[in-house]
């Protein structure tokens, strides 16, 4: 009944296995990936005709991940999966890129990819694993895709490179890096760094893009035994070539004229000008293969911009290759904000604020692993009017998602311990005017606000976006892209660091693949303009300020002894509530004994911390304390401190005889007292003579 195929090779110390032919039979291309413990189903669909009127490629990934794969039933009403969580968006988008490019740019029949977490064994990871089965099922369809692709992940543990790491001693790696690829050259790279220096970066570029060539080959091994025939490349039409010289002929001369023009605004003004007179001039042709004069205009546009670069090294804005546009940094431009930014690098510019919050506004992650706590937020917001336009209010898309993350990626590892700085952390960022790698300018923002909030980090941290354009060997890097050169060049190279080393690296390829000495010029191009990016940083803020905002809460954070957390807690929480009601204070306690006090003042703030500690806290012999007088008896007097009562024995009220306790004390007096010890009950025994009442 099956006609099962199966591939196996051992990788990282682990078994790989591929195996087609017996689940989703119906789908053009099915794979069950197995990594170790982890197991993906990735299945591909392909429409057989190609989605009329459209100029791209309609391609789809959706990374999904199912609870049973970890023997956990979902939460919530409906006790269903529902709509994607951000990590599902972050990983469909990672399967995604490397894939794209490598299909014709002529292809326009809808791909769809659908990748299922079945199995999670908590050691290794599902993206790397749902990346290889995407790629497999893609070489057994049979649609035109130049794979396969591989992929890997490269951890750096004890000063080593690492092929995939298993998740647990991720922990002590100080770099995340997936990289994938072909058999020629990288295609795409993610990864969060530590300060990492550059020449390390490049090696593990280079181990995991040797790592995976037998995962390649396995690809193609299954794919030879399994594989649907290939089908047919889309053939150009007879009137395309036409279509393009009569293109060529009616808006060169205004196009490169446009190009010239400086000011995005105004550029895009000349260039639809340009589009408007081929559309008059080409009427006939617009009505009858109206894709085939758009793509043409597009391939004239591309021509003129990537033939400026590589014949004259000359650009849009006519800077230098190697040159940064003009920057501006500024803080503080909220009066209410805890901390603010506006960065604006030409006519990119990001508005980045940041709040500070509570325990209690930490943000609950259910992932697969587990549910676990995140105190560092970024988010970013790409609204129409950035780019002139307008459009749709929705909800936020996977690339708001992504460049978020990003950004996040590039923040976290100089992000300041909770121990160090026990705030939860919420930044925002608006991107209020975009032209290129707005991403990086809310690296540069979020840099500059979190030093404005009062956040102790250690150094600024900024972002730059490199480009490329190469024609044959011919080739040309560019620092901080505009938004043309991304879109009509070959790369999109993101760096991300410090003074000192790389935090985040993220690189897009549109072509099929890029070389060693490319990316390594490219990584050495981009520390210059990230020096040069921080420089500029400093003359706005160069440190965190000391003193955190009047509007931002107070907070401090202590430890007590775990058996006393049920104390100040109190029965059905009336001790804690009433502290809370009290000072008008946020109290967090954790199991082992961490407490974390908030409020709106310090005087709130100190309260809180005061009536806890007087709770938690053992009375120390010979100490002096205040209190309050609760009950008076005919052999003394009970006073409450730190929430427990001590006995002022009558001889210990007074330098004098006392004759009867009222005539030194009522209930509800307070007054000082010292601690002299425990009697043999273990009853505090306490002082009133001994401390100067006055």
């Amino acid at each position: 009944m099956f006609n099962i195929v199966r591939e196996e090779i051992e990788w990282a110390g682990r078994k790989l296995v591929l195996e087609t032919g017996k689940v989703a039979r119906q789908a053009d291309g099915a794979v069950m990936v197995t990594y170790g413990g982890t197991t993906v189903l990735c299945t591909v669909a392909a429409q057989k005709k190609a989605k009329p009127d459209i100029d791209f490629f309609p391609l789809t990934v959706h990374y999904q991940e199912k609870t049973f794969a970890t023997g956990k039933i979902p939460g919530g009403f409906l006790r269903r999966e529902g709509k994607p969580a951000d990590s599902e968006a972050l990983k469909s988008r990672l399967i995604d890129r490397p894939i794209r490019p490598l299909f014709p740019s002529n292809f326009h029949n809808e791909v769809q990819i659908i990748c299922t977490v079945l199995a999670y064994d908590f050691e290794n990871d599902t993206d790397i694993t749902a990346l290889i089965g995407a790629s497999a099922a893609l070489a057994l369809a049979g649609v035109p895709f130049a794979g396969p692709v591989g992929a890997a992940r490269i951890g750096y543990i004890n000063n080593e490179l690492v092929l995939n790491p298993i998740r647990e001693a991720m922990k002590d790696s100080s770099l995340d890096l997936v990289v994938a690829g072909t058999k020629e050259g990288v295609l795409m790279v993610e990864s969060e760094a530590k300060e990492l220096p550059e020449s390390v970066m490049l090696s593990a570029l280079e181990l995991g893009h040797a790592a995976f060539q037998p995962v390649i080959k396995m690809i193609e091994k299954l794919a030879k035994s399994a594989g649907k025939p290939q089908w047919e490349t889309p053939k150009p039409w007879p009137e395309e070539v036409e279509i393009s010289k009569k293109v060529t002929k009616i808006a060169e001369k205004t196009l490169r004229k446009a190009y010239g023009i400086k000011i995005k605004q105004d550029r895009y003004i000349a260039i639809d000008a340009a589009k408007e007179a081929v559309n008059e001039g080409l009427a006939d042709y617009v009505q009858s293969h109206p894709k085939l004069v758009e793509n043409a205009f597009k391939k004239l546009q591309s021509d003129i911009l990537r033939g400026d670069i590589l014949t004259d090294a000359k650009r849009l804005d006519g800077r230098k290759l190697d040159e940064v546009r003009q920057i501006v940094a500024e803080v503080g431009i909220l009066p209410r904000a805890h901390g603010s930014a506006l960065f604006t690098r030409g006519e990119t510019q990001a508005l980045v604020v940041a709040t500070l919050g509570t325990g209690k506004d930490e943000q609950m992650i259910d992932a697969l692993e587990g549910e676990y706590k995140e105190r560092f937020l970024l988010h970013y917001n790409f609204p129409p009017y950035s780019v002139g336009e307008t459009g749709r209010m929705s909800g936020v898309g996977r690339r708001e998602i992504g460049h978020g993350k990003l950004a996040w990626r590039a923040i976290n590892p100089l992000l300041p311990t909770k121990e160090q700085f026990p705030y939860t952390i919420r930044v925002v960022s608006e991107i209020t005017e975009s032209n290129g790698s707005s991403s990086m300018a809310t690296v540069c923002g979020t840099s500059l606000a979190l030093m404005d909030a009062g956040a102790p980090m250690s150094k600024s941290i900024a972002g730059i976006a490199m480009g490329l354009i190469k024609e044959g060997k011919k080739y040309a890097v560019l620092s901080d892209i505009l938004g043309d050169e991304d879109h009509l060049g070959d790369m999109d190279f993101k760096v991300a660091g410090t003074v000192d080393g790389i935090t985040a690296l993220q690189m897009d390829i549109k072509i099929t693949s890029i070389t060693h000495p490319i990316m390594e010029e490219a990584l050495t191009q981009a520390k210059q303009g990230r020096l040069h990016i921080l420089g500029e940083m400093s003359k706005a803020i160069e440190y965190s300020r000391s003193q955190l905002s009047d509007y931002a809460p107070k907070m401090t954070s202590f430890k007590i002894n775990p058996n006393k957390i049920r104390e100040v807690i109190g029965s059905g929480g009336k001790v804690i509530r009433e502290i809370c009601e009290t000072t008008g204070a946020k109290v967090d306690i954790e199991d082992d004994g961490q407490v974390t006090v908030a409020g709106i003042t310090q005087e709130s703030m100190d309260a809180a911390v005061k009536m806890i500690q007087a709770i938690a806290l053992d009375p120390e012999i010979g100490a002096i304390y205040e209190g309050k007088v609760v009950k008076t008896t005919d052999f003394g007097a009970f006073v409450n401190f730190m929430g427990r009562d001590g006995l002022v024995h009558i001889s210990e009220l007074a330098q004098s005889r006392v004759n009867k306790t009222e005539d030194v004390v009522k209930v509800g007096d307070v007054v000082q007292v010292k601690v002299l010890g425990l009697d043999d009950r273990g009853k505090i025994k306490l002082s009133m003579k001994a401390v100067n009442q006055g």
